[in-house]
């Protein structure tokens, strides 16, 4: 058996998938010596802290723990303050791999680059899940092995007896790898790294609820397809888009597409698909904050905090943490459209909503309004409206404004009713200003509106216009 220390946990919590979005944050807590403790532990099991750590402190004058602490904010784009502060702790206790996590910026793989020596490779299901129908794991597993076989040379056969290279099976507890599960909501599976023996096989743990499509539960396909790529020599990435992200997020398994990150880490260890098809959609990559050209789709605040949106994602950026933090919008709103238009927050009703083509989400804080989505009719919008560009809320006024090519929309959100005389030119509210808005909210007073990759600093009080900042103003570059 080959050494554990390539064994891959997929250690996640069940109960927090749905009822508790992956990336959601808990106000601040007072950090206690329990919580340190755990950080402690935490750094020992992930980032490589051990005892001989702890005895060079005072000869070398550096204290490792804070030194570990840097290392575990840095790979999760944390504030990197060396201390165990409450954005730390949370970001801890989250479910997720027991792998450790390597210093990358993207992809990585094993230590010495392990992966197997052939590009035709046999799996074998030893056994069934009674979660799901035979023919339903099957179809999962051979279409979580395609998503590697369409970027590599790498074929996948299926065996019905004997041992293959990928043996998977449906365990619970202990079950033959020194590795037991721990009943449930807690481990989901493991892999191991190619090698001979136990190397290459998937366990998947039978205490948990798998489906094969549902949100109730975990998607097998999404599962395995990360396994997968472990046993194929992948470990983790820090880009929280890839499939190799540490946590389980629920994708839609009918419109999956393997990212850039991913496609670039395991071609890094086979090469691509020579005969790939010409017609296949081009691997979605994750939006970068570096990115002096790039044009957001939507600003919005969020009690105190600030989200800024482009394609899936979303950067976070709240008072205590001027880092930015990068997820996935259906990590932290599970019932968001995948993408959004235009987004904004209500102080008269504490809500924030997400706008996509015709319709709008409202959201009290991360839980979906009863009701919603609805018809963005809602707002008082005529029929001819397909698609709202930019939305902000504003303080003095008690008014939404709603931006619409040319023209903006004011909506009384104390009466719920469209005033009068709209829509109107966005010159008559900001003179001079004859570009289109594709975002916008307000801060400290001032309003900011987004047109291209540039920022307009505003009062609307007097349509005088302040500055042109560029985009990372308020979004800062997080390389």
């Amino acid at each position: 058996m080959r050494s554990l220390n390539l064994c891959i946990f997929l250690s996640l919590t069940a109960a927090v998938v749905y009822s508790l979005p992956l990336d959601r944050e808990q106000p601040p807590q007072q950090i206690t010596h329990k919580d340190e403790e755990f950080a402690e532990s935490y750094l020992k099991s992930f980032f490589n802290l051990t005892k001989e750590h702890e005895r060079s402190f005072g000869r070398q004058g550096v204290n490792p723990m804070v030194e570990k602490l840097r290392d575990m904010q840095r790979f999760f784009g944390l504030s990197i303050t060396g201390s165990v502060d409450a954005d730390t702790m949370q970001m801890m206790k989250k479910a997720r791999c027991g792998v450790p996590d390597t210093q990358v910026a993207h992809f990585s793989t094993f230590a010495g680059d392990l992966k197997w020596q052939t590009t035709a490779l046999t799996y074998r299901i030893l056994n069934y899940t009674p979660d799901m129908t035979r023919a339903e794991v099957d179809e999962s597993v051979e279409k979580a092995l395609n998503v590697w076989a369409r970027v590599t040379p790498l074929t996948f056969q299926r065996i019905e007896s004997g041992t293959a290279d990928i043996m998977i099976s449906f365990v619970s507890r202990s079950h033959g790898d020194f590795n037991p599960f721990d009943g449930p909501q807690g481990t989901l599976a493991h892999a191991f790294a190619p090698s001979r023996g136990i190397g290459g096989d998937a366990h998947f743990d039978e205490d948990e609820d798998f489906t094969y499509r549902s949100t109730r539960g975990y998607v097998l396909f999404l599962v395995a397809a990360h396994e997968f790529g472990h046993s194929l020599g992948l470990g983790h990435s820090r880009d929280p888009g890839a499939l190799m992200y540490p946590n389980y997020i629920y994708k839609n398994p009918d419109t999956f597409q393997l990212p850039r990150d991913d496609v670039n880490g395991i071609q890094s260890l086979y090469g691509p698909n020579v005969n790939v098809n010409p017609n296949e959609p081009t691997p979605p990559t994750t939006p970068n904050s570096c990115d002096a050209t790039m044009v957001l789709d939507a600003v919005s605040t969020l009690r105190g905090e600030m989200f800024f949106f482009k394609g899936s994602f979303f950067w976070r950026k709240y008072p205590q943490n001027p880092r930015p933090r990068q997820s996935l919008i259906s990590s932290f709103w599970p019932n968001a459209p995948e993408k959004v238009d235009a987004a904004f927050e209500s102080r008269q009703t504490d809500q924030v909503y997400l706008f996509k083509g015709r319709q709008v989400w409202a959201f009290s804080g991360y839980d979906l309004v009863s009701g919603f989505p609805r018809n963005i009719d809602y707002f008082g919008l005529p029929r001819n409206v397909n698609k709202i560009n930019a939305a902000l809320y504003d303080t003095d006024t008690r008014k939404t404004l709603f931006f619409v090519g040319d023209q903006y929309y004011s909506y009384d959100e104390a009466r719920r009713t469209m005033d009068a005389g709209f829509p109107k030119s966005i010159e008559t509210l900001l003179p001079g200003h004859t570009s289109k808005v594709t975002a916008g909210f307000q801060y400290r007073g001032y309003t900011y509106l987004y047109s291209g990759s540039n920022m307009f600093e505003y009062s609307l009080r007097t349509g005088r216009l302040f500055r042109v900042l560029r985009n990372d103003y308020f979004l800062p570059c997080a390389n």
